[in-house]
């Protein structure tokens, strides 16, 4: 009865919010609440949801206090010189903009936490894909596939995760993965290429002066700029549907995005280019502090922010202007994930999560314990989406290499097949980094499920198919 509800439960959230019914921080709270009532146990909700707080409280910090890090460092110009190199690079067109998006992201994604990754990664292509009039879920769809084959790096969390559940040494598991990983990033570079391509013939492409002019036109006016392709390169040319060069820009003078395309802005008065080393110092100092492990994570980025405000802007009025201007992102994303975390807590306090992962081990035929690293790649799509990563790794992975071992398949190999779910593991409605990356790109989640859902499992699929064919899984 357990393993239904749970099911259900799931099922129901995903189409409440891709169908639109009810927002996600709505979902993440009274379905579960409701289903918590339906299993007989609502006398404990209230256990299950304050278990659930404590456990994600430490996520929510650290995702607040980085959003304000990476926030000052956006105002204050660190990733400037990065934004401008992606542009000539990409020189307006569509297509180089998406394979810009998958790199970037991957490039990132190094430093092992997926919310800075995506703060990263918005903060840079939001405006190109604004200004492009491109679809801002391909910017989502290709970020989070991109750091999901990155996530898999040792310090990264499912690796070690795998390791520690199996007994294993973590590089054991991680290096001979290394060319069905590359496959995979390959794939998603590829998918990305395919993408761009779709939107440069929907859009067309500009040079990137105009998309610099049009900037700076945007700057001195608040009217509807008329576009005028044709007119000879007035400097004032509107990305026209197709490239026909006709018809008239939509009101684009909403004061949000003006804001958030300002980051291309080299006159904007937060800039601090005498302190650019410091910046690029401090941000160096802390990513390499949490790759080692010095500090607690949010700990790190507790520190690190208030030394970036204090820095960059000595006077208190300065430090809260940049406090009140990332307050949305810090209280959207903080309040998503103390929402999830009643989904989390109900899910395991029931024991919804431990019933489903016994059904699933449970329909595993007897004949296909010989393939039960093929057996586990597969499960990985569906289980590490539907459930947290340590609620896979150290709930169903140890059951399924027990099942394993019996037929002869050793550890490491399960758990190589245990990391193939990450790309579409990373679009998980119980990821918290997911929603700042939904967040900050503006894009409603069920939108973004509803894209990347097919292309992050035919990404995972590919891994599979490289990891059996290189014999490493």
């Amino acid at each position: 009865m357990l393993t239904i509800l749970g099911f259900a439960m799931i099922a129901t959230f995903l189409v409440l919010i891709m169908m639109k019914k009810m927002s996600p921080i709505a979902a993440l709270v009274l379905i579960p609440a409701l289903f918590c009532v339906f299993v007989g146990k609502g006398a404990k909700l209230g256990d299950y949801v304050i278990e659930g707080v404590t456990s994600l409280a430490p996520t929510a910090a650290m995702l607040m206090f980085a959003i304000v890090y990476f926030g000052v460092m956006i105002d204050v110009g660190l990733f400037d010189p990065i934004v401008r190199g992606i542009l000539k690079f990409a020189k307006a067109d569509p297509m180089r903009i998406v394979v810009g998006t998958a790199i970037l992201a991957a490039i990132v994604s190094l430093d092992g936490d997926g919310s800075t990754t995506f703060m990263i990664t918005v903060s840079a292509m939001y405006p190109l894909y604004k200004r492009l009039k491109m679809s801002l879920v391909v910017m989502t769809g290709v970020a989070a596939m991109a750091n999901g084959v990155m996530n898999t790096l040792p310090w990264g969390g499912p690796t070690a995760r795998a390791a520690t559940a199996l007994k294993v040494d973590a590089s054991e598991i991680f290096v001979p993965m290394i060319p069905a990983l590359a496959v995979g990033l390959l794939a998603v570079i590829v998918l990305s290429y395919f993408l761009g391509l779709r939107e440069r013939k929907r859009l067309g492409v500009l040079t990137l002066d105009q998309v610099l002019v049009e900037e700076k036109a945007e700057e001195k006016t608040t009217e509807t700029v008329l576009v005028g392709a044709g007119a000879g390169g007035t400097g004032k040319d509107a990305i026209a549907t197709g490239g026909s060069g006709s018809g008239t820009d939509a009101e684009d003078d909403d004061e949000d995005e003006k804001k958030r395309f300002q980051v291309l802005d080299p006159n904007r008065p937060t800039l601090r280019p005498k302190l650019y080393w410091f910046n690029a110092l401090l941000t160096v100092a802390l990513l390499t502090c949490m790759i080692m492990e010095w500090l607690p994570i949010p700990v790190l980025f507790l520190l690190g922010a208030a030394l970036a405000l204090t820095v960059n802007f000595p006077h208190i009025p300065d430090q809260k202007a940049r406090l009140a201007a990332h307050a949305d992102n810090v209280l959207n994303v903080s309040g998503m994930v103390f929402a999830a975390a009643v989904f989390t807590g109900v899910l395991q306090g029931t024991g919804m999560v431990d019933h489903m992962a016994k059904w699933m081990v449970d329909v595993i035929p007897e004949g296909m314990g010989p393939h039960m690293a093929l057996v586990t790649g597969v499960l990985s799509l569906p289980l590490t989406y539907f459930m947290s990563n340590d609620g896979f790794y150290f709930g169903v992975l140890p059951v399924l290499a027990e099942a394993g071992a019996a037929h002869g398949v050793t550890p490491l190999e399960m758990a190589r097949a245990s990391l193939v779910g990450q790309p579409l593991h990373m679009s998980s409605p119980l990821v918290p980094a997911v929603y700042v990356l939904v967040g900050m790109a503006k894009v409603e989640f069920g939108d973004h499920t509803k894209f990347v859902v097919k292309w992050a499992a035919l990404t995972c699929l590919i891994i599979l198919a490289a990891g059996m064919l290189f014999g490493i899984i």
